[in-house]
């Protein structure tokens, strides 16, 4: 079988009718997650003297929760898709709620939340290599599938 095709034709057996290129993706997703956001979430908890802004707290400890559970996204990506989505939905939450405001009063440039948005800008970009038909029916709708026994 011709490469290009192996990895854009739905794999059935091996992917649930995911295609290959997409299982491709998601591994450098949490690989991404894992290591660098991961290292800088885990490196300020345990970095970090006196007493915590509980706000923050809770931001750094979200961060290395889900990051640190990215480890087995790696492994088994589909089976941790959820957790790229509440990665997705809490970015792309964040621009509308935070950036876009500040972008259309025009005091988003060089104010602090402007490193975070140009990081979060990505987030819309990276649904695009979710296969949403399998999150929906899997973890919307509940359907498992049907094993050929």
């Amino acid at each position: 079988m011709n490469p290009l095709n192996y990895v854009f034709s739905r794999n059935f057996e091996k992917y649930e009718g995911v295609r290959p290129i997409n299982i491709y993706f998601l591994r450098t997703l949490y690989l991404l997650m894992f290591t660098m956001i991961g290292y800088e979430s885990w490196s300020t908890i345990f970095g970090h003297e006196g007493t915590w802004d509980h706000t923050k707290a809770v931001a750094w400890c979200v961060w290395a929760a889900y990051t640190t559970l990215s480890f087995f996204g790696i492994l088994n990506p589909l089976r941790w898709l959820p957790i790229v989505v509440f990665m997705i939905f809490y970015k792309t939450l964040w621009l509308i709620v935070v950036a876009l405001p500040l972008w259309r009063a025009g005091t988003l440039a060089g104010s602090p939340p402007d490193e975070m948005a140009h990081v979060y800008i990505a987030a819309p970009f990276i649904a695009l290599i979710v296969p949403w038909g399998y999150f929906v029916k899997r973890f919307i709708l509940g359907r498992e599938r049907r094993s050929a026994t």
